[in-house]
């Protein structure tokens, strides 16, 4: 299944790898090809950079790699939980964690041209799988630091588990997808309606 990308950050779009559909709970990274491949599909890795770790470590080490991805993924949406419920308290044990998996990271900085303007380009180089989750640690400290706790939501469907970040100009986005479970809290509204008027 290709990501959803609804969530409008990658910490999120993360986080939204398990999700549920249609009642059941869907694993989007369930091992070491599909973390791959889903990363190159939200634009985290360059496919032949993919390619590549796919052809230097084994199928067993890829899947242990995406094993820490989704216990970083649940430890982090622990966290996300309670820093939108209390932006200023220390988190002292997560922010060392968190710094520890930075630590393993091996970016190469380069400027590039970008709209007729320099930009500095962070680029993974994968000397080691251990240095794929501090990719994601970079992804989460960058949300925690430019991002307001209040804008990172969770859906308010029915059964929907997704998060997004609300970038909308009055910041009222409830839903992950207006078309989906913004339409279905509208029908589902109006049922009510319709049974209470009878």
């Amino acid at each position: 299944m290709k990501p959803l990308l609804l969530a409008d950050h990658p910490a999120l779009e993360l986080l939204d790898t398990s999700l549920v559909l249609h009642g059941e709970p869907v694993e989007l990274i369930g091992d070491g090809r599909a973390l791959l491949a889903w990363m190159v599909d939200t634009g985290l890795l360059d496919g032949t950079e993919a390619a590549k770790l796919a052809k230097r470590f084994s199928a067993a080490a890829l899947d242990r790699v995406a094993a820490e991805v989704r216990s970083f993924r649940t430890w982090a949406g622990d966290w996300l939980m309670r820093w939108r419920a209390a932006p200023r308290a220390r988190y002292e044990p997560e922010l060392e964690h968190l710094n520890h998996l930075l630590s393993r990271a091996n970016d190469v900085r380069e400027v590039v041209r970008r709209d007729g303007a320099f930009a500095i380009e962070e680029l993974p180089r994968f000397a080691d799988l251990a240095e794929i989750p501090a990719l994601f640690a970079a992804q989460l400290a960058n949300l925690l630091v430019h991002e307001e706790p209040a804008l990172v939501k969770r859906c308010e469907g029915a059964a929907c588990v997704l998060w997004f970040l609300d970038r909308t100009k009055a910041h009222r986005r409830r839903f992950c997808s207006a078309a989906t479970c913004g339409n279905r809290d509208k029908v589902a509204a109006f049922r009510a309606r319709e049974r209470a008027s009878r």
